[in-house]
């Protein structure tokens, strides 16, 4: 054997096409993290300014609101106006409670109020409001006992 057989080495050389494919896609994802990254922070300061817009736009309409509540020249102000300062609230589910506590149906809660009792049905299920004539009528309900409310719909009968 002579000098060149024993110190060649056994390995193969490397492919050129396979070292050149590995180091383009290197490049490639270096390139396209370096465009993503720039693009998710324009992402993120995109919806940063969204949200405060959002926050904007929920303010200066509740600004509105407030300001269509005050003017005295809207509908809501006038009927504000009609109406006197002691008018009593109206409750759904109190209407209803009142109701079960005097024992009364609906067509007879509906002859002390002053109403119907569909009425009295759709005021219970929050489908209606009553008007400002039945009001006292409602508030007269919370003060009343069963005996009362029977002597009341004796005389109305």
């Amino acid at each position: 054997m002579g000098p060149d057989e024993t110190s060649m080495d056994p390995s193969p050389m490397p492919n050129i096409a396979t070292l050149l494919k590995n180091e383009i896609a290197r490049v490639a994802r270096k390139e396209v993290r370096a465009e993503t990254q720039s693009l998710k922070k324009a992402v993120n300061a995109h919806r940063g300014e969204i949200a405060a817009l959002k926050r904007n736009v929920r303010a200066l309409e509740q600004k509105v609101r407030q300001l269509g509540k005050s003017r005295p020249g809207s509908p809501r102000a006038a009927v504000e106006q009609d109406e006197p300062a002691s008018a009593s609230r109206f409750s759904a589910k109190s209407l209803a409670s009142q109701r079960r506590r005097l024992g009364l149906s609906a067509h007879d809660c509906g002859l002390l109020v002053g109403a119907s009792g569909q009425s009295i049905y759709k005021w219970e299920a929050g489908k209606a409001r009553p008007r400002a004539a039945n009001l006292p009528g409602i508030a007269a309900l919370r003060t009343m006992g069963k005996k009362d409310a029977a002597e009341r719909l004796a005389a109305l009968a």
